[in-house]
């Protein structure tokens, strides 16, 4: 399984848009069922710090990157961000999970 973690700071007034392109790429997520992906984004409590956590078995890129929605995302977090994002590659130590409805 390949984990990477994405850092990164949005500008104030970029912070409403930016969740709404992140609950656009998991409502396509919803629609889609792509089997073998996880994906985890948080909210900081600075209100415009997030961190997604994404993982896929196998090789290669991540089948979450070739979404449509995605791809909407990715495309503008630059003109978003004051800090622009950071990825680190990450190994899953332990994880466990509870169904949450948001």
């Amino acid at each position: 399984m390949r984990t990477v973690v994405v850092r990164y700071q949005v500008r104030p007034e970029a912070a409403e848009e930016n969740e709404r392109l992140i609950r656009q790429v998991f409502a396509q997520l919803a629609r889609d069922q792509l089997p073998g992906v996880r994906y985890q984004v948080v909210k900081l409590a600075d209100g415009v710090s997030f961190e997604h956590i994404a993982s896929h078995d196998g090789t290669g890129p991540n089948p979450l990157t070739q979404l449509a929605a995605f791809k909407e995302f990715a495309g503008g977090i630059r003109d978003r961000c004051v800090e622009p994002p950071v990825t680190v590659e990450a190994q899953v130590v332990g994880a466990h999970s509870t169904m949450l409805v948001m």
